[in-house]
């Protein structure tokens, strides 16, 4: 017999009215995991984790925390806690008064508190005499590690994550992200973050779960979500990406939306009548002298280049009028590439075949 999740979210539909933000969702988190949800605005994950921490009723479904029903327990005895994107310190208190607010509530003494206080500044890194500090006197990074102090404070089974790191400068925020992923291997606490960036859930998550219009498009991991999305969407959503259209004829051979690609015989593990999209990543595919030996080529004349730190990436038009993307380490740059015709090549293990019908959208 299987084990009871730690959390199971069970056929969940959340309505507004007439609106349907949650339709019939199912999710199960395992404990201790780090759980990431991305999707467009408007899909659905600030609607989920409403109703995870109980600030939102359920409509339909039931939400379990080891097997016993959380959806119709009050939100101030549930198990969780959430950290806001504004944060939701109070300003007028020190950054140990913040710390304890919670441990406070629960009639903690005094010195218990303090106490514990200066453990989770300690185990956030942060110095000991920071207890006395005015949250107005914190930069934009110590107050995010004081409104993760008082949310561990709580002691909660799941931490909730609303957007924390999106007011933050790159720099901090790439400091932060690797601090996020640190702090859940520490504590071994079950932390489910929102975000919109890619990059964060991806550097942090053990599994990310993509949502659209209501519902999960794909839950896996990063890598399985990057390198093999079960959608056109999914793919558009997960970065940078080339699809091309295609239709294998009743004799087995390759129709292309783009007429300019060329694979090598049994390059394509397609049935005859299969009917989809081919993708492959820009970091994936070759601009070439001597485009012989490769499983997929395609002719077309770089437009555009744009250089992005350690990458470079190019756009590439092809004869049908499609835009192409290829990226390569920077050192790697191709001399006086603009303008120039090129042939684009690609392997055989590189490409990634989606089914017609599995979704149309893009992000």
């Amino acid at each position: 017999m299987a084990a009871t999740p730690f959390v199971r979210i069970e056929n969940v539909t959340k309505r507004f009215g007439r609106f349907v933000a949650l339709d019939r969702i199912s999710l199960d988190i395992a404990e201790g995991e780090f759980l990431t949800i991305v999707g467009p605005s408007g899909s659905g994950k600030s609607t989920l984790i409403r109703l995870l921490v109980g600030i939102d009723d359920v409509s339909e479904g039931t939400i379990s925390l080891n097997g016993a029903r959380i959806d119709q327990m009050p939100a101030n005895k549930r198990p969780t806690c959430m950290v806001f994107q504004s944060l939701a310190l109070f300003p007028h208190m020190s950054v140990g008064q913040n710390i304890e607010f919670p441990l406070k509530l629960r009639k903690m003494a005094p010195a218990a508190r303090k106490a514990r206080a200066l453990e989770l500044l300690a185990l956030l890194r942060m110095p000991a005499d920071y207890y006395g500090k005015r949250i107005s006197q914190c930069s934009g990074g110590e107050r995010q590690r004081v409104a993760l102090a008082r949310a561990l404070a709580f002691d909660p089974e799941i931490i909730v994550f609303d957007e924390p790191l999106s007011a933050l400068d790159y720099r901090l925020r790439k400091t932060l992200e690797k601090e996020l992923k640190d702090l859940h291997a520490r504590t071994g606490k079950t932390f489910v973050y929102i975000t919109h960036s890619l990059e964060e859930a991806m550097v942090m998550s053990d599994r990310i779960a993509i949502m659209r219009a209501g519902r999960f498009e794909q839950i896996a991991s990063a890598e399985e979500i990057y390198s093999r999305p079960v959608s056109r969407f999914v793919a558009n959503f997960m970065g940078e990406v080339n699809l091309f259209r295609l239709a294998m004829n009743d004799a087995g051979e390759p129709e292309w939306e783009d007429g300019g690609i060329r694979a090598a015989p049994g390059a394509l593990e397609a049935a005859a009548g299969w009917r989809g999209t081919l993708m492959v990543r820009p970091e994936l595919m070759h601009l070439l002298e001597d485009g012989t030996g490769w499983d997929f080529t395609l002719d077309g004349k770089v437009v555009a280049e744009y250089a992005l730190g350690s990458r470079i990436q190019y756009a590439v038009e092809t004869a049908a009028g499609s835009i192409v993307t290829v990226e390569r380490p920077f050192e790697t740059r191709v001399d006086d590439a603009l303008g120039r015709q090129m042939r684009l090549g690609w392997e055989r293990a590189s490409v990634h075949l989606i089914p017609e019908g599995a979704d149309d959208g893009k992000a």
